[in-house]
């Protein structure tokens, strides 16, 4: 037995599969739009965040000018001081010169990224982290020893760098919120300071401080 088709089933199937593509259709041009809208506001936020943190960042290395306080200071933020400034040669402890470094930089460093409007809203964390060179024990020890010996003597210096900042007599608000959200890390050699395609031994031997924005610090949990 054969079925025949109506002529007005026909085109009644007709019209619901043309609605169910234009349909299909309009939802995805929606998405289309949501997701470049979504993608550009977020490319958006970036520019405007590391234009901001390229004002604080300029903003702090003049302030330390100012204060006569010969540092590093790059376009993300990070302040990198030479280990000749804080210590003597393979010691964790802090030289008399040390001391006065840090006693002058450490208000004048706080004082500026808290005065920040952007920084001071969007600062999560700052960490102050060791760096040695390669050739630091050297011939005295295995690889493997070499490097975890250089772990050990970075991580001791960032400690003590974050040590003699607590205790700076500064504003007590900032002091308050430098406690709260300090973070000490120790990188061994692993991040040399390569120039012209040789590692400088002296800036590779540093410590850095780095402030961790909250966004950031967001994205990487």
């Amino acid at each position: 037995m054969r079925f025949k088709l109506r002529k007005e089933d026909s085109e009644q199937n007709n019209i619901f599969w043309v609605t169910m593509t234009d349909l299909m259709t309009a939802l995805v041009l929606v998405f289309i739009v949501l997701f470049f809208y979504t993608y550009m506001s977020s490319y958006y936020e970036k520019i405007q965040a590391d234009l901001e943190q390229k004002k604080a960042a300029e903003a702090l290395q003049t302030t330390l000018k100012e204060q006569n306080i010969n540092i590093n200071v790059d376009s993300a933020g990070v302040v990198k001081i030479s280990d000749l400034e804080l210590f003597d040669v393979n010691s964790y402890e802090l030289s008399d010169n040390g001391k006065e470094y840090l006693a002058k930089f450490s208000p004048a460093y706080l004082d500026s990224i808290f005065s920040n409007e952007y920084l001071n809203e969007n600062i999560d964390k700052i960490i102050i982290e060791g760096h040695t060179d390669s050739q630091t024990f050297a011939g005295d020890y295995s690889a493997d020893e070499q490097y975890m010996k250089n772990m050990e003597l970075s991580l001791k210096r960032a400690y003590e760098v974050a040590n003699y900042m607590t205790n700076t007599p500064y504003n007590k608000e900032n002091g308050n919120r430098l406690r709260k959200m300090i973070v000490v890390e120790g990188a061994s050699f692993s991040s040399p300071v390569i120039e012209e395609g040789k590692e400088d031994f002296a800036k590779s031997r540093r410590v850095e401080l780095k402030i961790v924005f909250k966004k950031s610090a967001e994205q990487s949990q």
